[in-house]
């Protein structure tokens, strides 16, 4: 819970910078290919973050692969502060919340579906302009399939859950005939 309140931190500060100079959009994306980077190379993350490697080693690496993505001097800056604070293996975390709060600045929530099988662009299209007109926001979805749900959709976007799957209304009429409640 710890790391989370400080990655938090981190990328607020990070917004506050570009908040000041309007370049929260690149930040986001530098952040999104920076992250995935060492996600996809962990050979690259364990370069930087393992202490066994000295840290003017490390401090280097990070140095060199800043360079070579051609990140801006904010960004840059950033990610060896991360490091010079031993913060740099909470970059996952921080860039989800970064792209949160960016998301929040432009008035986007991202929403997912599930549905039992494909649905069409028109009925995607009537989801997302209901949850849109709900909350107020554009809303970008993630569309994906699960065959257990056996029929219906459930759709989540933030805290908020929206179960119409025929599998939870399996479930609660089972729950309801053991307690002898009757459907």
């Amino acid at each position: 819970m710890k790391n989370l309140s400080i990655a938090r931190r981190y990328a607020k500060a990070l917004m506050l910078i570009a908040h000041e100079d309007g370049q929260a959009e690149r930040y986001r994306e530098e952040l999104v290919e920076f992250a995935a980077l060492l996600d996809k190379e962990k050979s690259l993350e364990q370069a930087m973050c393992n202490p066994l490697y000295g840290a003017e080693h490390r401090r280097n690496v990070l140095q060199k692969l800043v360079s070579t993505l051609g990140l801006s001097n904010v960004m840059s800056s950033f990610l060896l502060l991360l490091f010079d604070k031993r913060r740099i293996g909470f970059i996952g975390h921080v860039n989800e919340f970064f792209q949160k709060l960016a998301d929040e600045e432009k008035g986007i929530a991202r929403a997912s579906v599930i549905s039992a099988s494909e649905l069409s662009s028109e009925a995607i299209e009537k989801i997302r302009n209901s949850l849109s007109q709900r909350i107020k926001k554009d809303v970008i979805l993630e569309v994906r399939i699960d065959p257990d749900l056996i029929g219906g959709v459930v759709t989540k976007i933030g805290d908020m859950v929206l179960d119409g799957s025929i599998k939870t209304q399996l479930i609660n009429m089972r729950e309801s005939l053991k307690k002898g409640e009757g459907v």
